[in-house]
């Protein structure tokens, strides 16, 4: 089965290691994985982070993070 495209790629703190986490358009989740990897600089290149893992629309995506890790999370808009 073919999955979405990824719309949000989303840097956060998880318990004291930061990790990637990717969100389709609806927010749901696609995938996490170590924040530190190639992968999020070539993804975020050229890409300015949002500072909205409080707002509501993210609630049920980020539910897992406290708020505090969701108040620092890089939130991208990727290109699809």
């Amino acid at each position: 089965m073919h999955s979405p495209p990824a719309k949000y790629l989303i840097v956060i703190d998880a318990g004291g290691s930061m990790v990637a986490r990717l969100f389709d358009a609806q927010r749901r989740p696609l995938g996490e994985f170590d924040a530190s990897s190639e992968e999020v600089a070539v993804m975020t290149s050229g890409l300015a982070p949002q500072r909205s893992g409080l707002e509501a629309g993210w609630a049920q995506a980020l539910a897992g993070h406290n708020p505090d890790e969701r108040a620092a999370a890089e939130i991208y808009t990727l290109d699809v």
